[in-house]
């Protein structure tokens, strides 16, 4: 009797660990097989069959729809370089350039993957709208008022996530620096 007692107690335990990192996996992501360069993180593998159980389980538990690799690959910043939240009372300012994609969307979503509402209806930037300098850089300003240039409106929510998508690029499994991918900067310049 005291070993089956053992054996359904060390069963009970293995079933709530499992069931518990698995979930813990799949509200807060994994870092198995990401690719993060500055602030901005990318999972190239989830849109292949060498996706980890992990990863799998989270896009089952969101619902999304990755973009296979062939298409391109999907990068997400949550803060700052800094490691500053990404606060929609402040100012934040992403500049530079982006790798090499035939083109690429800039977007704004709550951090339940929702698109934020602001009263102009803009909830990103593409590739082929973005207003840049002589040398090929951008600077995106995102605040919950209005500003010159290119502006995204934060509607004032207090945090939220960017997702940069490249479509078509050689940015992939095989990249790992600055220098293979130069990503644009994400500065907190101010808060109201």
């Amino acid at each position: 009797m005291r070993l089956i007692l053992i054996t359904l107690t060390a069963l009970l335990l293995a079933t709530v660990v499992g069931v518990g990192a698995t979930w813990m996996t799949t509200t807060r992501g994994t870092e198995i097989g990401a690719l993060t360069i500055g602030a901005w993180t990318a999972r190239p593998r989830t849109g292949t069959a060498d996706v980890d159980p992990y990863s799998r389980a989270t896009i089952v538990r969101n619902g999304e729809l990755p973009i296979g690799t062939g298409d391109g690959v999907a990068f997400t910043a949550t803060t700052d370089d800094k490691k500053k939240a990404l606060d929609g009372r402040c100012d934040v300012i992403v500049s530079g350039v982006t790798p090499p994609a035939r083109f690429w969307t800039l977007t704004l979503y709550d951090r339940k993957g929702h698109l934020v509402a602001n009263s102009l209806a803009r909830y990103g930037f593409t590739s082929q709208e973005i207003v840049r300098s002589s040398d090929g850089s951008f600077e995106i300003r995102i605040a919950s008022r209005s500003r010159a240039g290119n502006w995204l409106p934060t509607g004032g929510i207090e945090r939220y996530a960017l997702m940069l998508r490249l479509y078509d690029t050689p940015v992939g499994v095989a990249t790992r620096t600055q220098r293979d991918a130069p990503m644009p900067s994400i500065s907190t310049v101010g808060c109201s």
